[in-house]
């Protein structure tokens, strides 16, 4: 049965995320076994007492499509109380837990999918593609928070993005549509192609002469990207960087050229549960500006996850989809 708080969906499409990848490859620890997956759309299937509330305010109630935060939190700690609910000292991440018997459907890769308490949730519009949505759980809401700790985006600013996968494409799309001149950076012809089609005024391939900008998004994880971001930012500008998940290289920070000019480092990692707000209303509003459904590839059941991972490791496409063949429920319990 479900306890207080619990919301229970049944996953109607998963992505592959990069994290899913650095977790199978072994390049970042995570428990074994486990259930991965915390790119996903769902539809709610049941609600268990206490019923929590989406986003908008409205309660959460079966038959709603929703997508959902990676992340739990407790919000009673102190970086709860402080507006920092993403690094709560309590934090539960779908796809990163250990396996528990009680509660063993707690990752994207299942047929269902039961929220924690604290768990930010929003609806969806039936009319989104899943493809769509699905990545709107950890990549835009992601580049939603980047955006948003570089400060207001105002018309004509110039706008460097360091890395153009999922998560670049989608700060292209956000900054262009804010107004933004937007500069895409990747050592990938078919990228940076990508790039001019999500809205970028120009592709650039890594090394090459950017020109001072505004702001500066740091979305690969490259030591040598963080360094071009903070080497070309603008009396005032920004560097937001929010690839850096695991150790690297360290890079040349010069205090004088910071302090004198005006400049802000930022660092962003998981999101408040706003973002994943301004990520639903965003996608909603522009996913048929941009090929946004393009970026998603396949269509592989849970018996075939291990050819959609893959798949994402060869890069065929910036995800792979991973759609579940959902088991008759019970409303006795989480499973027949």
């Amino acid at each position: 049965m479900l306890e207080p708080g619990e919301v229970l969906v049944e996953v109607e499409l998963a992505t592959v995320c990069g994290s899913d990848l650095h977790t199978v490859s072994g390049s970042r620890p995570g428990p074994c076994p486990g259930v991965l997956g915390h790119e996903q759309v769902g539809r709610v299937i049941a609600v268990g007492p206490e019923a929590p509330r989406c986003l908008d305010g409205a309660p959460v109630v079966p038959g709603s499509r929703v997508v959902w935060s990676v992340a739990a939190s407790c919000l009673r700690c102190a970086r709860c109380r402080a507006g920092m609910p993403q690094k709560c000292l309590h934090l539960r991440k779908y796809g990163h837990e250990a396996w528990d018997e009680t509660r063993p459907l707690r990752g994207g890769f299942a047929t269902h999918c039961v929220l924690w308490p604290g768990t930010a949730i929003a609806v969806v519009d039936e009319s989104l593609p899943a493809e769509v949505a699905a990545p709107v759980s950890c990549a835009t809401a992601t580049v939603a928070a980047a955006v948003g700790a570089a400060g207001p985006i105002r018309e004509g600013m110039r706008a460097l993005v360091n890395g153009a996968g999922m998560l670049g494409l989608t700060a292209v799309a956000m900054l262009a549509a804010s107004g933004a001149e937007v500069i895409a950076v990747d050592p990938h012809e078919h990228r940076r192609d990508q790039a001019l089609r999500f809205g970028a005024a120009g592709a650039q391939p890594v090394g090459s002469p950017i020109g001072e900008v505004d702001v500066a998004l740091e979305l690969s994880g490259s030591s040598e990207a963080v360094q071009t971001c903070l080497d070309y930012l603008a009396v005032g500008g920004t560097a937001v960087l929010a690839g850096s998940v695991s150790p690297g290289p360290a890079v040349n920070l010069d205090p004088e050229r910071l302090v004198r000019g005006l400049h802000r480092v930022v660092g962003v990692h998981n999101y408040h549960p706003d973002d994943l707000r301004t990520a639903v209303e965003f996608i909603t509003t522009h996913h048929d500006r941009h090929p946004f459904a393009d970026l998603v590839a396949g269509s592989h059941s849970l018996d075939d996850l291990d050819i959609a991972i893959t798949a994402a490791h060869r890069g065929e496409a910036p995800r792979q989809a991973v759609r579940p063949r959902p088991l008759p429920f019970s409303g006795d319990g989480l499973l027949p």
